[in-house]
């Protein structure tokens, strides 16, 4: 196993345990949609630290469903846009939460505004990746057909899209650790038009971890 991202070492100690329940993977998405909502509503209420292990919990099981899927093969075409949908209304809405979040700890509009922002980025990037997947067919591709960084120019994207996306959930939990969980705000308002942008290279549709 590769050092990134880091929540594969955790996962891979869960999905074990998980493998040994009458779970589906679909049922384990499912749950991390819980988890990641609940994450949302307690970054809203300024609970940043429970909505940063929220999150973890979240990303686990993100990563177990699909290895979960292998195992018990129980791999689909809904499967994979059930995780994806999952993926986007948890970024989404745990924006706004922590944009509401910070408007009430720091006052001021203009948090929940930027929150907002970064739920129409999250939003975009959706949308873009559904167009190029039904349109590429590339929702039907195993994992493996994905596509690893060879240049430079690459591996700034692959950083960009996939590493900071897989591992986000612990650089959520070192700020929350240290009451600083509202920087991700304007963070996240600037940074999901950057991500959706980054789409519109063809190789960081294929970066995959």
């Amino acid at each position: 196993m590769t050092a990134l991202p880091l929540i594969r070492h955790l996962s891979t100690r869960v999905t074990p345990w998980l493998a040994r329940t009458p779970l589906s993977a679909n049922q384990i998405t499912a749950l991390s949609l819980v988890s990641g909502l609940s994450a949302a509503w307690n970054a809203a209420e300024n609970r940043a630290l429970l909505a940063a292990l929220l999150l973890v919990v979240t990303y686990i099981l993100d990563n177990c469903d699909g290895e979960i899927a292998r195992l018990k093969k129980q791999s689909s075409a809904f499967g994979r846009f059930f995780d994806s949908f999952v993926d986007w209304i948890v970024h989404a809405v745990l924006f706004v939460g922590l944009g509401i979040g910070a408007s009430r700890s720091l006052g001021g509009d203009i948090w929940t505004w930027l929150g907002w922002i970064a739920f129409a980025g999250a939003t975009i990037n959706y949308a873009i990746g559904q167009y190029y997947e039904f349109r590429d067919g590339s929702a039907d591709l195993p994992p493996s057909d994905s596509h690893k960084p060879q240049s430079p120019g690459e591996w700034v994207l692959f950083a960009f899209r996939e590493l900071s996306r897989a591992d986000f959930c612990f650089l959520f939990l070192a700020l929350a650790l240290f009451d600083q969980a509202w920087l991700l705000v304007p963070a996240g308002a600037v940074g999901a038009q950057l991500y959706w942008a980054a789409q519109f290279f063809a190789a960081a549709r294929r970066f995959h971890v």
